[in-house]
């Protein structure tokens, strides 16, 4: 048994109740604690990408239960890939965060922890039921850094938020148990194996659990109509909340890809490729959407949170072609708009800091201290945000464009994600006209209260960008790696057999 595919979820977790219990009245500690276990998480992501590289699906039976009866973590290529994602962006977020955001409200880092903790799991377990449990523990944590230094704008996006997340969890829980009533696991891999034997007579229900359990995944992912929550959250969560959270509309994505591959893919009989007819177009719609949103922002946060939408909807949309080519160019788009919302983030939240009482407005203000330096960053994100050459987002929609050449969709691919890209050249261009351009006809003031960052702050916009230029650099191994990757999610038999072909269910 390799206990390195625990560790990802059991050191958040004990590091963040280690915070909470002996260093919530020290910053010094416990911003040392959660600093040494963000890299240290790093660094065990790193040893599992390099151990999933092999192309071996393992498995690991907690408690030593067998599967599908007990608790099971897997790991391949894709979970390992999410992984190293989300250390990487929890490393830049919280080195920004410790600049001073985490001394605006109580307990940030256990709560960061725990947010790891939950992604973590979310990315490798393999069953349903902990699937919902790990999406209730980021969820928790999330409300809680949502509303982290208070405000009355905060506090009311965090209200939508509770609800709309609680009532998808009702409704997750919902499909979950119209599933378990017709195949009788909750399994991922054993459900694989039950649903091309579920008779005709029970597939209706099997089916609508399915539907249901795709539009839970649908509000995570923030597809078109789900999204209506995202753009009041993102944008009036603190800076680094925000960057951070640029990984959980990907947790959906990601729940997406595994199960509607795995359980009602190829293989799944009468409920096959059961996602696409509904995926496509909502996708697509999501994409127009986003990027139209961009266009009509009124704020750096709120541009922001909309081309997420944007990047979300065309993600997906590819996702729903279901096939390798398609979803390894998805994958690397994954990780580009990952790193690149992440920056952009941060980088309206420096100018939100620098602008007295506009923040982020896209209104007339005097300069910025360090406008240059901010505006050099703001102009690179942007040119990442927006796909432009030479970045790894060009590169990014050209291979998406190159994957979906087979679908009989391609011309509304082609002609949608060109426009929208207009599109949001414009609304950026926009929002650095308003922001830099602008402010230098009118005279340089300091902003009132304004407290000059620590170099942490640059440092982790810069090294969040940097990865986009490694990801540019090195962008012909890494999408051969994520053709590997796709191939190994679309032979979903490895999967099936390492987590139930052996007795102890572990290998």
């Amino acid at each position: 048994m390799n206990h390195l595919l625990i560790l990802p979820i059991l050191l958040p977790a004990v590091v963040g109740a280690l915070l909470v219990l002996a260093a919530r009245h020290d910053s010094v500690l416990a911003r040392s604690f959660a600093v040494a276990s963000t890299v240290l998480m790093l660094g065990i992501a790193v040893a599992l990408l390099v151990l999933a590289s092999d192309g071996q699906v393992r498995s690991y039976a907690l408690g030593a239960w067998p599967a599908p009866f007990g608790i099971v973590l897997a790991l391949d290529r894709l979970s390992a890939l999410m992984l190293v994602l989300t250390a990487v962006l929890g490393l830049g977020v919280l080195l920004y965060a410790i600049g001073g955001w985490d001394q605006r409200g109580k307990h940030f880092h256990p709560l960061f922890q725990f947010e790891l903790m939950g992604i973590n799991g979310a990315f490798l377990t393999g069953d349903f039921f902990n699937l919902f449990v790990f999406f209730e523990i980021l969820l928790i944590a999330s409300y809680g850094l949502m509303v982290h230094g208070g405000g009355g704008l905060r506090v009311k996006a965090g209200v939508q938020y509770v609800i709309t997340n609680l009532v998808g969890s009702s409704v997750f829980l919902i499909a979950v148990g119209m599933i378990y009533s017709v195949t009788g696991t909750l399994n991922m891999a054993d459900l694989a194996r039950i649903v091309p034997q579920v008779p005709a007579a029970d597939q209706a229900l099997l089916q609508t659990g399915a539907v249901l359990l795709l539009l839970v995944f649908a509000v995570k992912a923030a597809l078109v109509p789900l999204h209506f929550w995202l753009p009041g959250t993102y944008a009036n969560a603190p800076g680094p909340v925000a960057a951070l959270f640029a990984i959980m509309t990907k947790v959906g994505a990601y729940s997406i890809i595994r199960l509607y591959v795995l359980a009602f893919g190829a293989d799944a009989g009468e409920a096959a490729w059961l996602a696409a007819p509904w995926l496509l177009p909502a996708g697509l719609l999501t994409l127009v959407l986003g990027m139209t949103g961009v266009l009509a922002a009124r704020s750096l946060g709120q541009m922001a949170s909309f081309a997420v939408i944007g990047s979300m909807g065309m993600l997906l949309a590819t996702v729903a072609v279901f096939t390798p080519q398609a979803t390894s160019a998805a994958l690397y788009y994954l990780i580009h708009s990952t790193l690149a919302a992440g920056a952009l983030f941060l980088v309206a939240d420096l100018v939100a800091e620098r602008r007295g009482a506009q923040r982020d407005r896209f209104a007339a203000a005097p300069r910025i201290a360090q406008g240059g330096l901010v505006g050099g960053l703001f102009f690179v994100a942007a040119i990442a945000m927006t796909g432009m050459p030479p970045l790894s987002g060009f590169i990014g929609k050209l291979l998406v464009l190159d994957g979906v050449r087979a679908s009989a969709h391609a011309t509304w691919f082609w002609a949608l994600i060109l426009s929208t890209s207009l599109i949001a050249i414009v609304g950026f261009s926009r929002a650095g006209s308003f922001v830099f351009w602008k402010a230098y006809a009118l005279p340089a003031a300091p902003a009132p209260g304004y407290r000059p960052d620590g170099a942490l702050s640059f440092v982790a916009v810069g090294g969040l960008l940097a990865c986009l230029v490694l990801l540019t650099a090195f962008a012909g191994p890494v999408h051969a790696w994520l053709e590997l990757a796709a191939a190994q999610l679309y032979a979903p038999a490895g999967y099936i057999d390492a987590v139930l072909g052996t007795a102890q269910g572990v290998r």
